[in-house]
């Protein structure tokens, strides 16, 4: 990176410094904003035994999937198993760590990391399993469950556009995970549909500054859908 330029043109530099037995966050909802390059060099570089902080993990063929397909991811925490049979036979079978977790307290996490906020209290999950070994209060009548921040080795993020300073505009539904994950990694690369120069980007419409991110990368995007539903015809 040369001064404020954080744009890389190889994923080799996108990705330098991921190792084995890191922590990654990688952004997106379902198939939706989802870093689709670096998770496909992630299976290139061959690294394993990583934890992934995802909502999901996409399809067997396509996204996280083709990681869990390659045995590199050891334990993911997300909200639900999803349309990945692979995921669910591997949590199954015991091969997977999994640690499910409500979906707005994984956000919440994942925001409070970035935040600086080591831990929060929330009403959600108290009187079942997720609250075991959890310390737990009442507060003001009400029962709450003590949840720890989480935050990344590296944040993998999609935007919909970037500057060359790691300004970040995210468009419609992609602004899932994405925006929060970009805070909370000690390292954030971007895989961007579109990079501008400075001055390009309305600055009462960036969604994320760019002082969170490290690396910037252009890419294309199959931008595959999950589930097709279309209308019959008449």
């Amino acid at each position: 990176m040369a001064g404020f330029n954080k744009v890389v043109h190889s994923y080799d530099e996108a990705l330098a410094g991921l190792s084995d037995d890191m922590t990654i966050m990688v952004g997106g909802f379902g198939l939706c904003g989802i870093p689709e390059g670096l998770i496909n060099h992630m299976v290139k570089l061959g690294v394993k035994g990583l934890t992934a902080i995802s909502n999901n993990a996409g399809v067997d063929d396509f996204g996280l999937g083709l990681l869990l397909k390659q045995h590199q991811i050891s334990t993911m925490i997300a909200s639900y198993v999803g349309e990945n049979a692979t995921f669910e036979q591997q949590m199954l079978s015991g091969e997977l760590n999994v640690i499910l977790t409500p979906q707005g307290t994984l956000a919440e996490k994942i925001r409070a990391g970035g935040a600086g906020i080591p831990a929060f209290f929330t009403a959600t999950g108290y009187g079942t399993p997720i609250a075991d070994g959890k310390e737990t209060r009442e507060i003001k009548g009400r029962h709450y469950v003590l949840e720890e921040s989480l935050t990344a080795d590296f944040a993998l993020v999609r935007a919909w556009k970037a500057d060359t300073m790691g300004n970040l505009v995210f468009r419609k539904t992609a602004a899932n995970f994405n925006p929060m994950m970009a805070t909370a990694g000690k390292i954030t690369v971007v895989e961007a549909e579109e990079i501008v120069e400075p001055g390009e980007l309305d600055p009462n419409h960036i969604h994320t500054p760019g002082i969170y991110v490290d690396r910037v990368i252009k890419a294309s995007f199959e931008k595959r859908i999950e589930q097709r539903t279309v209308k019959a015809a008449k």
